[in-house]
């Protein structure tokens, strides 16, 4: 297209050094008015110092690329930039690095949990297209230099990577072939406006949209109930976790009915789960007049019955309200997903015998997947030697799921909580965002009820917690906008 700059700019960072006869500074002058709007102009927001290659400066590291506009327009600068290094034989290494004069002017952005989230998004949308890429964990943590196992990964850029390595807190190697360099091109370019809080012009907007769009997908995904039965065929023991409504239950009784021809059976865990219900216990049998008592299989043994002859699934409901020490006692020793069923199969004696024989083991034909409560902070969490026996999928609102059922209501309140979450929620909070099922109704009335009587009561609970940490008024904010929109209700 010939008014794609961002093409263009692609050509050039695949090509590398030279560069072209006038400079790159014009094309990055074309950025505005050609993809972002001209307003977002400012002069001393672009860097070309190419001429350090053609000057034969030793020391110097090319590079061109934006940096925030309050720095002076040549010198050292502070606050976020995105650059490229380019060279005479590996093409360019596209980076989003913080000026050597430390963060300021963009603290603000810098330290924001939301832009940590969303490189990490970045790079598994560029992984997806086999891009080589790198994000430092805290774009802030200056005095952390790119690992030598990373630099390893872009030969040809020792020198960059030696020179601005702890300024660096984002890299790409650019692809040779223009279109797959458009990809890397385009996505550091976009997340960069976004950031900056640039209007992207309307011929363009589409495909802006698309790209935020699919890293907050990217961050929020879950997997799809094929990839987790595989998973639960591979590891035998599996827990999905995450917050209410996000489909846990819903997905492991999907699995039972899809994979396993519904051959199975759902157990609830709760405080007064014991090993007696779990494993084996007595029970008192007063058929014969007088007391007496008799061995009483637990879901478990009786699960084990029920796969002697065919795939059987045994899922555990909201697996960490109960005391799992208590629950599993020596019946933990056989959650090894390599050693169930065959000659390996552990091995343990039941203190009470069931149909006559006390040595247990799981057939080879019993899978478990459990689902937990990941928002739930009056549950304790899971002790080491139960956690390293389970396989753990995270399962997210999907956005989707919600967008299909075309309600804007819906959608518009969803986008501010999880904006907010993604944002500005702390790591340990971020599992507490609302799922989709807080969101779904067959109409709108339905729906504003919803709002009422569920998701504003959970919000006033993460309120009344303090579980947003510094997000809480960002949060308080939604909150009461979504309350002012579907007004009081009449119960």
């Amino acid at each position: 297209m010939a008014g794609d700059i961002i093409q263009k700019l692609a050509e050039v960072l695949a090509t590398g050094l030279p560069g072209p006869p006038a400079g790159v500074r014009p094309l990055l002058v074309e950025l505005f008015g050609g993809r972002y709007h001209r307003r977002h102009f400012v002069e001393s927001a672009i860097r070309d110092a190419y001429k350090l290659a053609s000057d034969g400066d030793d020391e110097g590291v090319p590079f061109a690329g934006l940096i925030h506009p309050d720095n002076p327009p040549s010198g050292p600068y502070g606050g976020t930039s995105v650059v490229w290094f380019p060279t005479k034989e590996h093409g360019s290494l596209l980076s989003f690095v913080v000026g050597t004069r430390g963060l300021s002017p963009d603290e603000g952005i810098l330290t924001r949990p939301g832009h940590r989230r969303r490189l990490v998004a970045l790079r598994q949308h560029l992984a997806s297209h086999g891009i080589v890429t790198w994000t430092k964990p805290d774009p802030a943590a200056l005095g952390v230099s790119v690992p030598k196992n990373v630099r390893a990964r872009f030969s040809g850029f020792e020198r960059a990577l030696q020179r601005y390595g702890s300024e660096t807190y984002a890299c790409a190697l650019v692809p040779r072939e223009p279109q797959e360099a458009r990809v890397v091109v385009q996505a550091f370019m976009d997340l960069y406006a976004f950031e900056r809080g640039w209007d992207v012009l309307k011929e363009w907007q589409s495909e802006y949209d698309q790209l935020l769009g699919e890293l907050r997908e990217g961050w929020l995904s879950s997997p799809k109930a094929e990839e987790i039965h595989e998973l639960l065929r591979r590891r035998r023991f599996v827990i999905l976790q995450g917050a209410p409504g996000t489909g846990k239950t819903r997905m492991a009784e999907d699995l039972r009915s899809r994979y396993f021809d519904g051959r199975g059976m759902t157990v609830q865990f709760h405080p007064a789960v014991t090993y007696e219900d779990f494993v084996v216990g007595l029970a008192p049998d007063v058929t014969s007049g007088t007391l007496h008592f008799t061995t009483r299989t637990g879901w478990l043994v009786t699960a084990a019955q029920n796969a002697k002859e065919a795939p059987f699934l045994l899922v555990i409901d909201e697996i960490n309200r109960a005391d799992l020490g208590r629950v599993l006692g020596e019946a933990i020793y056989l959650f090894e997903p390599g050693e169930v069923g065959g000659a390996r199969a552990r091995r343990i004696r039941l203190p009470h015998p069931v149909d006559g024989v006390s040595e247990f083991q799981l057939p080879s034909n019993l899978y478990v997947i459990a689902t937990m409560n990941t928002a739930d902070r009056s549950i304790a969490a899971l002790d080491i030697a139960v956690r390293r026996r389970f396989a753990y999928v995270t399962m997210h609102a999907e956005r989707s799921v919600i967008a299909a059922q075309q309600l804007n209501r819906a959608v518009s309140a969803f986008d501010r909580i999880a904006d907010v979450f993604i944002e500005h929620a702390p790591e340990d909070a971020l599992n507490l965002l609302p799922g989709h099922a807080y969101f779904l109704a067959k109409d709108d009335a339905e729906l504003c009820e919803r709002f009422r009587y569920e998701l504003v009561p959970l919000l006033d609970e993460y309120l009344r917690q303090g579980l947003l940490g510094s997000a809480q008024s960002e949060l308080a904010a939604v909150r009461d906008a979504i309350q002012d929109d579907v007004g009081p209700g009449r119960v």
